[in-house]
């Protein structure tokens, strides 16, 4: 597919209507903390328009929130980020050592709520030219990459559950040969999916 296609596509995508979604889409008789505080991040969704991958990472089992768990490149808006955009490039130079004047940013889609107390923003972006990721010393375990084409078709989602807090928990999962793709991060790709296949 020529780049300037799968730009055309991933706008198109965008520019549909959406709705903001959270961890608790899929588990009704869980409900959010009355009068909770968010805190703003933002993730990206950092694509490589040569081979039509998306970058994901694999947390550090050293680390005290979610070790060992998929995710993107992202975090939360520091004192210094302008916006959760500026956020989510920052971290993604951090974590994984992709410099922000590559990343051809397209948009970004509605928030995403986690039972952890982050307002999630998807940063839809194409990434440019080479880049070897280096990831993060202590923090990222593995940088490593998905097809597009598998996180953008609903067809590959299911939802599965596991027992959190008392609780059976339901969640959207989009496995991807070892890895083990759910929670915040599977919702996310799910809406995204939702978006390019309406």
């Amino acid at each position: 597919m020529a780049q300037s296609d799968l730009k055309s596509r991933l706008q198109e995508a965008l520019a549909r209507p959406g709705r903001p979604s959270t961890d608790f889409d899929l588990n009704k008789d869980i409900t959010a903390p009355a009068g909770r505080t968010l805190r703003a991040a933002g993730v990206l969704i950092g694509i490589s328009p040569e081979t039509e991958n998306v970058f994901l990472t694999m947390r550090s089992a050293a680390l005290k929130h979610h070790p060992g768990q998929i995710a993107f490149p992202g975090g939360k808006q520091d004192a210094g980020d302008p916006t959760t955009t500026a956020a989510a490039l920052r971290e993604a130079e951090e974590e994984i050592g992709l410099p922000r004047h590559q990343v051809e940013v397209l948009g970004v889609m509605p928030g995403h709520e986690t039972v952890t107390g982050f307002l999630m923003t998807p940063v839809i972006g194409l990434i440019h030219g080479e880049f070897t990721p280096v990831p993060e010393a202590g923090e990222v375990a593995e940088v490593f990459q998905v097809p597009l084409s598998h996180v953008s078709n609903p067809a590959h989602f299911a939802v599965q559950s596991r027992r959190w807090q008392g609780h059976m928990r339901n969640y959207y999962t989009v496995p991807f040969g070892p890895y083990y793709i759910w929670g915040a991060t599977g919702r996310i790709l799910r809406a995204f999916a939702d978006r390019m296949h309406p």
